[in-house]
């Protein structure tokens, strides 16, 4: 992984837009790029480690092709080298390729039998022989896909040139995103909508186990089987693809910045007309519990409706990390309803963990961002954040409009079962609809954020606490200082740190909290008090006028505990943004990180 660009024309040079193609796709994450394409009637490969640039600067400015395919690589099998970075080539067969090949190590044992050598560490050079070694075998095409498909254990996003048959792109996928765009007398097939959106607004999207013939007057897509389908044309809507910075020096600040506007986008629908308009919203009363599935933020924000659930609804939801959703007892029933949580829709874990509830026949519900992602296709019924463009590989704006859709969601199960009052519930629908007010002061208190991150960004070591809602938040919170700014951050609750985690602070140790509940705040200031006698320096979000010299205070409104949040997460995001910013990290791409993470 992690993006995929190919292209053939009838009449221009390609070049240009896989290069463009793969700068769109910079977002996801990267640590290698390469290209390969036709030049003097041969594949000619070129490909480098690091930033696109650097494929740039290697490739000759006056070559043209009519066909080709590229790639940015985030390592996975290898390290980050030009030897491992894609596209691979092994005899006819020339691919790159996104996903996990499991079984790649038996099917390596296999080929070296076959005397097929392999220079890369890669699975990637691995699915490449093994679909040459098919073709030598049947040469033909669809028994080769065939024959593949079968073998493979694992995702994969493939996209693959044959050198005797350079009048087509052939792509296959499984559990890793594919579209084809379709414009005149040019096809692009990517592994993200971003790269085709300045060239064509038509697009198909492959299925799993599905495999296309792509030249430039045709799209041909078949199944496993070899049998031609029908596919539906889709029409992306460009307003939703905003790939600019604005005047802003970073994405991650312009999406920050954004949350004013995407929150209320978001749950607009479910509330415009008042309580008539959450009747919109799945009914949950049905289900007995309920469980969260998601990683990272998005699993931040399924602790945020737990929270929800269980405190105002009387419902009882357990939050699970997808990554080990499949590998311990999970006591599923026709009475559990299972909401998978992502931002892309693609999260290789969280598609894993659907698939499994899928196979038990239980019910599911997406809370997803992207149209037409994996998760929207799989699940029962999907719920649509409508953040937009999330560039960043650090979510900020796809979070809060995750928690927004929580939150309504959670309003209308409360009215259902009658654990709310109405009075109540429309008192938070006007909170949403003032979300605007609410935010706005938080997000231009520029100076107080940057004033906190002079003092912290030279530590080595933040920790962050809360109790109840708070606690989760202040996971997020951790999250995103680390992310950004590779400061170690940690979160704990507030109750805990005497149990052991507060032999760490000494002098100078920065605390960042909040304490937004009345009834806990009292025990979260007196373990601040705690730190603060051991010379920590305290950091406090709280709506509850707490003064004391001692602190540094960031005050919030006193709103619902649905809106609550919203409003404390914006201060950690701008606190870990101007850290960040100190430090002179690449705030939208940090290291090692991937904005669609589809591999396990």
């Amino acid at each position: 992984m992690c993006g995929i660009v190919g292209a053939i024309s009838k009449d221009r040079n390609v070049l240009p837009i896989l290069i463009t193609g793969l700068k769109n796709l910079e977002y996801r994450g990267y640590d290698s790029a390469g290209v390969a394409y036709l030049k003097n009637k041969k594949i000619n490969i070129v490909k480098t480690s690091g930033k696109i640039i650097n494929l740039e600067n290697k490739l000759n400015k006056n070559d043209k092709s009519n066909i080709g395919i590229a790639h940015t690589r985030w390592a996975t099998h290898g390290k980050a080298t030009s030897i491992n970075a894609h596209p691979h080539s092994v005899k006819h067969i020339t691919i790159v390729h996104n996903g996990i090949i499991e079984n790649y190590e038996e099917i390596k044992d296999m080929l070296e039998k076959e005397n097929y050598s392999f220079k890369s560490s890669t699975d990637t050079e691995v699915a490449c022989a093994l679909l040459n070694y098919y073709y030598e075998e049947f040469r033909d095409v669809d028994r080769t896909i065939k024959e593949f498909m079968k073998k493979i254990i694992g995702s994969y996003a493939i996209v693959m040139i044959i050198d005797n048959d350079l009048d087509n792109i052939y792509v296959l996928k499984k559990e890793s995103p594919l579209v084809i765009g379709i414009s005149d007398n040019t096809n692009i097939v990517a592994s993200d909508i971003r790269a085709i959106v300045k060239y064509t607004n038509k697009y198909y999207i492959l299925n799993d186990f599905e495999y296309a013939k792509v030249n430039t007057n045709d799209v041909i897509i078949k199944s496993v089987n070899g049998d031609i389908l029908s596919k539906e044309l889709h029409t992306i809507n460009l307003e939703e693809i905003d790939n600019s910075k604005g005047h802003y020096k970073h994405y991650m600040l312009k999406e920050i910045m954004e949350q004013n506007k995407t929150i209320l986008r978001t749950v607009l629908s479910f509330i415009e007309d008042g309580i008539d308009s959450l009747s919109k919203l799945p009914d949950l009363t049905k289900y007995k519990e309920i469980y969260i599935v998601g990683c990272g933020t998005a699993y931040h924000a399924g602790l945020v409706a737990k929270y929800l659930f269980e405190e105002i609804t009387n419902t009882k939801c357990n939050v699970y990390l997808a990554s080990e959703f499949r590998y311990q007892n999970n006591f599923l029933s026709k009475d559990t309803l299972t909401i998978f949580i992502s931002q892309s829709g693609e999260t290789a874990d969280t598609i894993s963990s659907l698939k499994l509830v899928k196979s038990k026949g239980y019910p599911t519900l997406g809370i997803i961002n992207v149209d037409n992602s994996t998760i929207s296709y799989l699940v029962d019924k999907c719920l649509y954040t409508k953040a937009g463009s999330e560039i960043a590989v650090a979510s900020t704006k796809a979070y809060t409009a995750q928690i927004a859709l929580l939150s309504v969601l959670v309003l209308s199960h409360g009215l259902r079962n009658k654990t709310i009052s109405e009075d109540y519930v429309l008192k938070v629908i006007d909170q949403f609809k003032n979300i605007d007010n609410l935010i706005s002061p938080l997000l231009d208190d520029k100076d107080l954020y940057l004033s906190i991150a002079k003092k912290i960004y030279k530590e080595k070591d933040i920790f962050y606490i809360g109790r109840g809602l708070d606690y989760y938040l202040s996971m997020e919170g951790a999250l995103k200082l680390k992310e950004i700014s590779y400061i170690h951050s940690e979160a704990y609750s507030a109750g805990e740190l005497k149990h052991g985690t507060i032999s760490l602070i000494e002098k100078s140790t920065p605390v960042i909290s909040s304490a937004t509940n009345t009834k806990l705040n009292a025990k979260t200031i007196s373990n601040l008090e705690e730190v603060l006698a051991r010379g920590a320096d305290i950091y406090l979000i709280t709506d509850d006028n707490y003064k004391d010299k001692s602190f540094t205070i960031i005050n919030i409104p006193k709103v619902s505990i649905f809106i609550k949040p919203i409003l404390v997460i914006i201060p950690y995001q701008l606190i870990a943004y101007y850290t960040a910013l100190l430090k002179g990290t690449d705030i939208d791409k940090p290291k090692n990180l991937a904005k669609s993470v589809t591999v396990e």
